[in-house]
């Protein structure tokens, strides 16, 4: 498990054992005591916990973390709300979604009718809507009311927002009995019926069918959607829209589209930021089917990615993505696609005569060396003993301005660092490689104390980083990262990490951005020679804010 769901889990068991001892937490998670201990501390700072002799408990009212499926769930509400508009009718369900998306009108004056106290109660407490509760007995739970009393005659609303516990193709939204009888009854009175749904809920069932499909107009869900539940919403004859941290896309009708196929071949599936890309272009493809997706592994070898490259272009690719390491085989993979007059977009690597799509190297550097620098201010009075330089040669020149960029600003914030005080190391692009080569160095170095480290990536960040745990010598390296990763982002989250940091590529995001792009070029429309990711420095204080992009 990752802290995060450790951390999950320890509140489960304390609410559920209250006074369970460290060491059970121990024993129970399969980790150490001290791994509790932290991980105690870190909920304590969060006020979800109180420590006692031996423990902790939880406090009162104190709810799990919030995961990436709750962010999700924002993306979903905060587009749907982009559909009422000021002086609307609506109603509102008893779903948690329902209630969620009260807290996103405030700005507006509405006539809301609605059979959840909650979401009544909610609308009341902001203010200058007119807030109409139905029904007739009061549901067990105390949460809403129970369909028993009809609602006015002149009730008419223009959008209805429901929610459910399931939504099928060949069913429809579906729901506990007490839910679908009151959807059965309001569904009438509504314009539109609008489904809020996680994307975990598609595909799913329940006890009764609340509304068949042919009633839904439009579904929001959230881009974790899963390639097989994006084929499960394709069947539906409602528009959906599928909902990110970028904003929204429409999933796209399949019988209005023409169909091409594009070629990805992948660095590594050994890489985790890798997979983050190739996972996020598949999620991506899934929301056009006018697209098939074929996917190669280059596994970091030249011979694999030029074997590749002839398999796609025998496979008739219309368009190929190609992210592989080596700058000297680019001339001959791009010599083979112009022959077979397929356009290709790098990823990463540039490659003459193809668009270039990733890093802003030489910025994303300047970032990650700019904090390195401020933490040597900040922990060493501004000096270091040595500057250790972890590159990757075989990427040529423009991915290698990213470790320039490291050492500009580095050298911007703590003045030049001598040539005599610098080692350069192959990282390899690996883990197994960076580490390999930083413990060498560490051997060479036995009186260093103050060790920088820069990076060509995550990868040789974290093996850096191992190195120096296992050598005892964690406590004398400061190191900044490339890319910020999932399993970068975990570190982050360790208390008292050596990672200063590491600017953000966002892999997850590559997918949209990518197919965006490649469709431009497909349909013959204008495309720049580069596109550029957006880059954000990620350190120890900022990282919980990046919770959505963990999701594989």
């Amino acid at each position: 498990m990752i802290p995060f769901e450790r951390r999950q889990q320890i509140l489960r068991i304390l609410q559920q054992q209250p006074g369970t001892r460290v060491s059970e937490l121990a024993r129970i998670l399969d980790v150490t005591e001290a791994t509790v201990r932290a991980d105690l501390r870190t909920l304590e700072q969060e006020e979800r916990v109180r420590r006692v002799h031996g423990g902790a408990v939880v406090i009162n009212g104190a709810s799990l973390l919030p995961d990436a499926q709750e962010v999700a769930v924002d993306w979903i509400v905060r587009e749907a709300s982009k559909l009422i508009a000021d002086g609307d009718a609506i109603l509102l369900d008893a779903g948690a979604l329902s209630l969620r998306l009260t807290r996103r009108l405030h700005s507006r004056r509405l006539t809301v009718a609605t059979y959840s106290l909650d979401v009544a109660q909610a609308l009341t407490a902001q203010g200058g809507h007119a807030v109409m509760l139905l029904g007739g007995m009061l549901r067990e739970d105390g949460r809403a009311t129970l369909a028993g009393v009809q609602p006015p005659t002149d009730l008419h609303v223009r959008f209805a927002f429901v929610t459910g516990a399931g939504l099928a193709a060949e069913d429809g939204l579906m729901d506990e009995i007490h839910e679908a009888h009151w959807k059965e009854v309001l569904l009438p009175l509504a314009g539109q019926v609008v489904v809020l749904i996680e994307s975990t809920h598609v595909g799913q069932r329940s006890a009764a069918v609340s509304i068949p499909p042919d009633r839904i107009h439009r579904i929001f869900t959230d881009a974790n959607a899963t390639p097989e539940q994006l084929a499960h919403l394709h069947r539906l004859p409602a528009q959906v829209s599928i909902c990110s941290a970028g904003g929204m896309v429409d999933l796209a009708a399949a019988s209005a589209t023409t169909r091409y196929k594009i070629g990805f071949a992948n660095l590594s599936e050994e890489i985790p930021f890798a997979v983050d890309v190739r996972r996020s272009l598949e999620r991506a493809v899934a929301l056009h089917p006018e697209l098939e997706l074929v996917v190669a592994d280059n596994r970091l070898s030249q011979t694999q990615a030029l074997e590749n490259t002839e398999k796609f272009m025998a496979a008739g690719v219309d368009l190929f993505i190609e992210y592989q390491i080596d700058a000297l085989i680019g001339t001959a993979i791009m010599n083979r696609c112009q022959r077979a007059g397929v356009p290709v977009i790098a990823v990463d690597i540039p490659m003459v005569g193809a668009t270039y799509f990733g890093v802003d190297n030489f910025y994303s550097g300047h970032l990650a060396g700019r904090a390195l620098g401020q933490w040597i201010q900040l922990h060493w009075n501004g000096g270091l003993d040595r500057l250790l330089i972890l590159e990757e040669p075989r990427a040529g020149a423009l991915p290698q301005a990213r470790i320039e960029g490291q050492l500009r600003g580095l050298e911007e914030m703590i003045g030049a660092v001598a040539l005599e005080r610098q080692m350069r190391l192959n990282s390899g692009n690996t883990y197994a490689a960076s580490e390999a080569a930083m413990a060498q160095a560490l051997r060479q170095l036995p009186g260093d104390r103050r060790i920088a480290v820069i990076c060509f990536n995550d990868d040789a960040a974290l093996g850096a980083l191992h190195a120096a745990q296992r050598l005892g010598r964690e406590q004398h390296v400061a190191i900044v990262g490339q890319g910020a990763d999932r399993l970068m982002r975990e570190e982050l989250r360790r208390p008292d990490t050596r990672i200063v940091g590491s600017t953000a590529f966002m892999p997850e995001r590559y997918g949209e951005k990518l197919i965006d792009l490649a469709l431009r070029i497909l349909r013959g429309e204008p495309a720049p020679p580069a596109v550029y990711i957006d880059h954000v420095f990620i350190d120890p204080s900022n990282v919980d804010a990046y919770t959505a992009t963990d999701r594989p």
